[in-house]
């Protein structure tokens, strides 16, 4: 099957060779934007766009059925998740990492989200801790309310405790400066000086604007693939942007968690609200 739309600056029109199908399991796309005590009332801003094949079962922001104290979206068809909170102050979030020919691997990579909140080691440990082989390339930041850490078993990542500052995390390593994460980092550092309004976030993660062919990365995916992932805001009939989540780490402790839902073609679903207060 063959899917032909006219190339635009907006909208995700765009032409692959096979079925549309396959993108989201080789192509699978996410954006993280996060400032870690940076923001004076918010130890964390966290800003995140979760990315994937409609058809995939979800559940949408809720706390978690076997631990009322973590809230988070599910996935509903492996199990874990890819962006969460604890009531005691812990968090972690995951992406994927692009590689279009990857195999298929034992392990779920939202498991590492689950395990996490199962788990009772620091952050640095628990990456140091990870079977890396068993799951296919990820990328895992995980935290608590004294330390962030990164961690990946791709592009030789080594577990990192960040310093504060504001990071940027999409399917490559940290803060590799693709023109979607340029973009959105500097409408999120933006968007920082305006809490504790919320607009400015949602704003930056729903922008569809494509960038310019002449600044796409080479990641291994066919071009028209490469520039209808290059949005912030990903739509198209059979994968795209299924989520967009504002979560905040107050100074009392507290998370805040606002997540937006959206079906194919971008349409909007409905907005979810909770907190660990």
């Amino acid at each position: 099957m063959t899917a032909r739309r006219e190339s635009r600056r907006r909208g995700f029109p765009f032409f692959i060779q096979g079925s549309n199908e396959d993108l989201p399991r080789c192509y699978a796309m996410c954006l993280i934007l996060f400032a870690w005590r940076v923001a004076a009332d918010f130890p964390l801003a966290l800003a995140a766009n979760r990315d994937e094949a409609y058809r995939r079962p979800a559940l949408p922001l809720a706390r978690w059925r076997e631990d009322p104290e973590i809230i988070g979206g599910r996935d509903a068809q492996a199990g874990g998740g890819w962006l969460a909170c604890h009531a005691d102050g812990r968090f972690a979030a995951v992406t994927n990492v692009r590689q279009p020919r990857e195999n298929d691997a034992p392990r779920s990579r939202g498991s590492l989200v689950q395990n996490y909140f199962a788990s009772n080691l620091q952050p640095i440990e628990f990456i140091k801790e990870i079977q890396m082989e068993s799951y296919a390339g990820f990328n895992l930041i995980v935290g608590n309310r004294q330390e962030l850490c990164y961690g990946s078993n791709r592009n030789d990542a080594q577990p990192v405790a960040l310093p504060p500052g504001v990071y940027g995390l999409s399917n490559h390593r940290l803060d590799t400066p693709w023109p979607k994460l340029r973009r959105a980092k500097a409408a999120f550092v933006a968007a920082l000086a305006t809490l504790p309004d919320k607009a400015a976030f949602f704003r930056l993660l729903a922008d569809r604007d494509l960038a310019d062919d002449a600044e796409l990365p080479q990641t291994g995916v066919p071009f028209a693939v490469e520039r209808m992932l290059s949005a912030i805001f990903i739509a198209t009939p059979d994968y795209g942007t299924r989520a967009s989540t504002l979560m905040l780490a107050h100074t009392d402790g507290h998370f805040s968690m606002l997540e937006r839902s959206f079906g194919p073609e971008g349409r909007f679903l409905g907005e979810v609200c909770q907190t660990t207060a």
